[in-house]
C-alpha cells in the first residue's frame, strides 16, 4: 500500500493524518486521489467501508477558501444518517484548515436554525438532495462559489428517486467545478448520470476480491424451524461483540428484536418506520459499543459506519448479489477481517447468489450462554460546537478531574448543541457524576446517559 506521505499534501494536512492513524492509503484511496488532487473529475466504485469518504474529503478541502463568504463544496448523499457521518469525517480531517466550516443541510431538522447557519456563512455543505434544492428554491443557498461536487452512494439515490434532483441542484454550480461520483454499484442509470456531469472522469474500482477474501462466510441451514430460535443459538456459538442482522421487512425486524430481548440480548430494531431521532441514537450507540444487537433493513443500515463491526446476519438474503455484497462488506473495514453469517431453508435455490459453493453447515447445538452487556456506555453532555466544545476539551475533563483513564475513553461526537462520550461501563457512574459535579472549559454542562429507544 502507498503512504499518504507520497501525495501532494503539506507538512500539517500530513501529520493530521498521522494522528488520526492514516498512514497507509486504501486501494480507493491510492486509485482516486492522485487524480481528484489535481482537480480532475472521477467516477469510483466503491462500498462502505473502503476509505472513499476520506478520499473526497481530503480532496475537496484543497480547493476551498475557509471564510470566503459561500461555500466552495457540495457534497450530496442519499440519507440524512450518510450525509451526518460524511460531515464529521470532513470536520475531523480539516482540522489544518482553520475556520473552515461544515454544515449539513438534510431532513428532519431545523429548516429555520439551517437558515441561520446559511446568513452566518459556511465553506462546505453536505446534504440530502430534497433539502439543498428546498434552501435553493427560498433563494438561501448560494452556489455561485462551488468547486467541488461529490455525488456520495450515487446508486441509492438513483434508487431513491433523486437523480432528478440531483440534476436539478448541479444546473446551479459554476460549469467549471469538480465532480467526484462515488457508488457501490454502477447500472446503466448511474453511468449515464456520470456521462452527464462530468467531463473526462478517471474510472476507478476498489477491488471486490479484496474485501470478499478477508471475511469469512458460514451459511446455516434452518429447516423450518423457528429462525429467532436459530438466532440465539447462532450469536451464543460467535460471540460477536457487535452484530448487524439483516432483514428484507420491517415487521421483521421489530419482530426479532423483540424475540431477542426476550432470550436475553440487548437487541433494538432500526428501520425507516422510526423516528429520526430514535434511528441517530440507535447509529450512535452501536458505534460507540453502547449496544451489541441490531436487526435492520438495507435502507435504515446506509447510515451504518462502523470500524469494527463482529459480524453481520443475514437472517433474509437479499434479493440482489450487490445488496449481499455491500452488506457483509460492512464487517470488513479498512483492512480488517470480518465474518458473514446467513440463514437459508433447504428450498432456497442458492446457485446464482453469491453464497454458491459456499459449505451450508447444520445449526450449532443449544448451549447455556448468558448474553454479555455492551462493553462501553454512552454519555450525553448538553454543549457542543456552539459552546466551543472540542473533543480535548471532554478528555481533559474526564482524565484530569474525574481521573478515568484515557484507555477508558472511546469515541467522541461533538454536534452544535450536544456531545456524545463513550466511556467503559465499568467507570460509567463514576465518569457521569464527575462530569455533572464538576466544569468543562470553566462552564458546567449537565449530563446524562443515553440509553436505547422503546
Amino acid at each position: 500500500m502507498a503512504a499518504f506521505s507520497t501525495l501532494s499534501l503539506g507538512p500539517a494536512w500530513l501529520a493530521n493524518l498521522a494522528q488520526l492513524e492514516y498512514t497507509e492509503m486504501t486501494p480507493i484511496q491510492a486509485l482516486a486521489l492522485p487524480a481528484m488532487l489535481e482537480g480532475r473529475d472521477v467516477m469510483g466504485q466503491a462500498a462502505t467501508g473502503t476509505g472513499k469518504t476520506a478520499a473526497f474529503a481530503l480532496a475537496l478541502l484543497q480547493r476551498i477558501t475557509p471564510k470566503s463568504g459561500r461555500p466552495g463544496a457540495l457534497v450530496l448523499c442519499p440519507t440524512r444518517e450518510l450525509a451526518a457521518q460524511v460531515a464529521d469525517e470532513i470536520r475531523r480531517l480539516a482540522r489544518p484548515l482553520a475556520h473552515t466550516r461544515v454544515l449539513t443541510l438534510t431532513g428532519g431538522t431545523s429548516v429555520q436554525r439551517e437558515r441561520a447557519s446559511l446568513d452566518h456563512g459556511v465553506d462546505i455543505i453536505v446534504g440530502t438532495p430534497g433539502r439543498v434544492q428546498d434552501h435553493l428554491q427560498r433563494n438561501r443557498l448560494d452556489l455561485d462559489g462551488i468547486r467541488t461536487v461529490v455525488l456520495d452512494e450515487a446508486d441509492r439515490m438513483l434508487e431513491m428517486g433523486f437523480i432528478e434532483v440531483v440534476g436539478q441542484i448541479l444546473q446551479s454550480v459554476p460549469a467549471d467545478h469538480q465532480t467526484l461520483l462515488f457508488s457501490a454499484t454502477f447500472p446503466e442509470a448511474v453511468k449515464e448520470l456520470g456521462a452527464t456531469y462530468q467531463r473526462d472522469a478517471l474510472h476507478v474500482a476498489a477491488p471486490q476480491d479484496d474485501v470478499k477474501a478477508r471475511i469469512t462466510q458460514v451459511v446455516y441451514d434452518v429447516g423450518g424451524g423457528d429462525r429467532i430460535a436459530a438466532l440465539v443459538r447462532i450469536l451464543a456459538q460467535h460471540k460477536p461483540d457487535s452484530a448487524v442482522i439483516f432483514c428484507n421487512h420491517r415487521e421483521t425486524c421489530d419482530e426479532v428484536a423483540t424475540g431477542l430481548s426476550t432470550a436475553g440480548y440487548a437487541a433494538v430494531a432500526l428501520h425507516g418506520g422510526m423516528e429520526q431521532h430514535d434511528r441517530n441514537t440507535v447509529l450512535l450507540l452501536l458505534k460507540n459499543g453502547s449496544l451489541r444487537v441490531v436487526v435492520a433493513t438495507d435502507v435504515a443500515a446506509r447510515g451504518l459506519d462502523i470500524d469494527d463491526l463482529g459480524a453481520v446476519i443475514n437472517l433474509d438474503l437479499p434479493r440482489e448479489a450487490d445488496v449481499f455484497l455491500h452488506r457483509i462488506g460492512r464487517t470488513a473495514r479498512a483492512g480488517r477481517s470480518g465474518l458473514a453469517i446467513s440463514l437459508v431453508r433447504a428450498r432456497d435455490d442458492l446457485r446464482n447468489t453469491p453464497l454458491a459453493g459456499i459449505e451450508i453447515s447444520p445449526l450449532p447445538a443449544m448451549q447455556a450462554n448468558e448474553p454479555p452487556p455492551a462493553a462501553m456506555v454512552t454519555l450525553a453532555i448538553q454543549g457542543g460546537r456552539s459552546d466551543r466544545l472540542r473533543p480535548g476539551d471532554i478528555v481533559g475533563a474526564l482524565t484530569t478531574e474525574v481521573k478515568i483513564a484515557a484507555a477508558d475513553i472511546g469515541n467522541i461526537t461533538i454536534n452544535d448543541r450536544i456531545s456524545f462520550v463513550a466511556v467503559v461501563a465499568a467507570v460509567a457512574p463514576r465518569a457521569l457524576e464527575g462530569l455533572n459535579a464538576g466544569r468543562i472549559k470553566n462552564k458546567r454542562f449537565r449530563a446524562y446517559r443515553v440509553s436505547t429507544p422503546g
